[in-house]
C-alpha cells in the first residue's frame, strides 16, 4: 500500500518527461481516499492518466484522444488508448538504439518499490510510445 500523496509524487518525478517534451500539463490530481489515486496531464489535443488502484494493486495508464476538447467515452477504443495497446502498435517500429537511449533518459532513477518498478516501466513505455506513435501527434 502507498500513500496518495506518496503516489503521486512518484509519478509527476517519473512522467515529468510529459512536460519538457511533449507540452503537457498537469490537470487534475485525485486521491480517493487509500483506494484509488489519478494524476492527469493535458495537451491540446490529449488527455493523460497514470491512475493506481491501491487496494488491487492496479496500475492503469490511457491515453484519451480529445474530441473538440473534451474526453471520449471510455469505452470507445478508437480515443480511449491504453498503454499495452500502444505498445503493441508502436514498439514493432523502435529499434534496439532507441530503446537503449530511453533506458538512458530513465537511469538517474532509483526504484525502491514494486510499484515504482511499475511506474518507471509505464514512464518508459510511454515516453517511446509518444516520440514513435506518429499517430498520436
Amino acid at each position: 500500500m502507498i500513500e496518495g500523496n506518496d503516489f503521486l509524487k512518484i509519478a509527476k518525478t517519473y512522467f515529468d518527461f510529459l512536460r519538457t517534451e511533449f507540452d503537457f500539463k498537469i490537470f487534475e490530481e485525485k486521491i480517493r481516499g487509500n483506494a484509488f489515486y489519478d494524476l492527469q496531464y493535458k495537451n491540446n489535443s490529449k488527455i493523460l492518466s497514470i491512475s493506481y488502484e491501491n487496494i488491487e494493486d492496479y496500475l492503469q495508464i490511457v491515453v484519451f484522444l480529445l474530441e473538440n476538447g473534451k474526453m471520449p467515452n471510455y469505452d470507445d477504443k478508437t480515443k480511449t488508448l491504453h498503454l499495452n495497446y500502444l505498445n503493441s502498435l508502436v514498439f514493432p517500429n523502435v529499434s534496439d538504439q532507441d530503446i537503449d537511449l530511453n533506458n538512458q533518459y530513465f537511469s538517474v532513477f532509483d526504484t525502491g518499490s514494486i510499484l515504482e518498478r511499475k511506474l518507471l516501466k509505464s514512464a518508459k513505455d510511454l515516453r517511446l510510445c509518444l516520440k514513435f506513435g506518429n499517430f498520436l501527434n
